[in-house]
């Protein structure tokens, strides 16, 4: 059997996304995104490192449809006094993120 948690698909960037830069000088983006579905649509935390990261913070912003790949996880969910919920969250750590521009975000082109 293979990679069998890598997962790709269309999603809708919820919030502005937050950098974080660790001691070893690795940057980090998280923010949260939303599955656009018909019913019971799914939230999900996405993580970028590096310069995937740096370019996320750059170019994308709230409500941007994006295409991802990545690898899918469970974490704990922690809650503001510091302790573990019993319930999980759903992360996915990106390695490829493509734009997608719909056909009212592109300008028009006139003669």
């Amino acid at each position: 059997m293979g990679d069998t948690n890598l997962v790709g698909g269309i999603v809708r960037i919820l919030e502005t996304p937050k950098q974080h830069v660790f001691s070893t000088n690795i940057m980090v983006t998280r923010f949260r995104v939303q599955f656009p579905q018909l019913r019971n649509t799914a939230v999900v935390h996405l993580t970028f490192w590096g310069t995937l990261a740096r370019d996320v913070s750059n170019y994308y912003k709230i409500n941007d449809y994006v295409l991802i790949e990545g690898y899918i996880s469970l974490r704990d969910k922690k809650m503001n006094t510091g302790i573990i919920s019993k319930s999980k969250k759903i992360e996915i750590t990106v390695l490829k993120i493509y734009p997608l521009f719909l056909s009212y975000d592109l300008p028009s082109i006139q003669n």
